[in-house]
């Protein structure tokens, strides 16, 4: 009887592998043709493309491929956004982003780390995506430019709202030091004149000029966030477009605004292809995450994965669907499982509605159908 034997696994591929360790001053390069063999280490200036060139063509003549010969190549995602996969993609080399959090590493408390050790890594993890398998690590849904471009204005808003709170938070917390309360208003430098410490003396004058700068820089940072939400309104997408449509019609329904359709169309709905409601919530990191070894078994609580500018979004719309959505079937499913079993429940309860919120309106966006029990926005005159 004639026995077939399967190929080896660390058969030399008829491409060119390369994985990329992407520094600030410096890129290192690693080459190779198949699993199980020593790869080729080089290293580049950072952004110097045409070094990058350069390598690639050494590369091939290294391993014996032909000047045509195809390349594979990889690189975690990171500081350097998507522009080298777009160069790459433009010059005819198939790249992959990989998700960091994805990739196998050894679970030894001391583990060796190096830059080599990391090629190696991605090296190898490279050729078994390359061979078929699929599970290796998580690849990146890589953005068009002007699908990129879109979620920059929700982004602003987002940082500029932190940038607000941090600097009241210290301006209330300075004045704590001196054992002094007031309320951050428009007269808050009139304030500051006025005020007198414990013991009746006016405020340090150096305390004073270091709340005044901090004021100076909240006037700024809220002119910002005005400017970041009229853009809201000002800049529409096309209709036409997915982001667009999907921006449009979240705001049709009440407890949905401007910065959450934003948010939600730009993130995900506007460009991703979604499957399933499972993958949607592990899309934002508002799935459980089960630990089950022999006996032991308890929940961790959802993974917290993903997008987080969704993940934070959505928690606090499902507070507002509460409020504007009272007769909702998700508004009563909350109030009959959380509502009455303590402040720790019912924080926990608002991640769960979170995610079959999520859901809801994915389901809105694809067939059209309201979320049962919730009412839209009256139609404008």
């Amino acid at each position: 009887m004639a026995m077939t034997r399967i190929p080896e696994s660390n058969r030399p591929s008829d491409c060119l592998l390369l994985a990329f360790e992407l520094g600030q001053r410096a890129w290192k390069l690693g080459f190779a043709v198949g699993m199980g063999q020593r790869p080729r280490l080089c290293q580049i200036p950072a952004g110097a493309v045409s070094a990058l060139e350069n390598q690639i063509a050494r590369a091939k003549r290294r391993f014996g491929l032909p000047a045509e010969a195809p390349v594979v190549s990889c690189y975690e995602a990171g500081r350097d956004g998507f522009w080298l996969h777009r160069y790459l993609l433009a010059h005819g080399i198939t790249n992959h982003v990989a998700d960091s959090s994805s990739i196998e590493v050894n679970r030894r408390a001391r583990r060796a780390k190096s830059d080599r050790l990391d090629l190696g890594g991605l090296l190898s993890l490279l050729a078994r995506y390359v061979q078929g398998d699929r599970r290796v690590w998580r690849v990146v849904r890589v953005p068009t430019v002007d699908e990129e471009d879109a979620r920059q204005l929700p982004r602003t808003l987002e940082t500029v709202t932190a940038d607000r709170t941090r600097l009241i938070n210290r301006l209330k917390g300075l004045l704590v030091t001196q054992g002094v309360s007031m309320r951050i208003g428009k007269d808050f430098l009139e304030q500051l004149e006025t005020v007198r410490l414990w013991d009746g003396t006016p405020m340090p004058a150096g305390l004073r000029e270091r709340l005044a700068r901090d004021w100076a820089q909240l006037q700024n940072v809220e002119t910002q966030l005005r400017e970041a939400k009229a853009g809201l309104t000002l800049r529409q997408p096309d209709a036409v477009t997915p982001t667009g449509r999907a921006l449009a019609q979240l705001q049709t329904l009440r407890a949905i605004g401007p910065i959450g359709s934003w948010t939600l169309a730009t993130e995900i709905f506007g460009w991703r292809q979604i499957r399933n409601g499972r993958q949607l919530g592990a899309l934002v990191g508002l799935v459980p995450s089960p630990y089950q070894s022999g006996e032991t078994h308890y929940e961790q609580g959802i993974t917290r994965a993903g997008n987080k500018h969704v993940r934070r979004i959505m928690v606090q719309l499902a507070w507002r669907w509460l409020y504007y959505q009272p007769d909702s079937a998700l508004s009563k499913w909350y109030q009959h499982r959380f509502a009455g079993n303590g402040t720790r429940m019912r924080r926990i309860g608002i991640v769960a509605l979170a995610r079959k919120l999520l859901v809801a309106l994915w389901r809105y966006l694809e067939t059209g159908v309201v979320p049962e029990g919730a009412h839209l926005k009256a139609a404008e005159v």
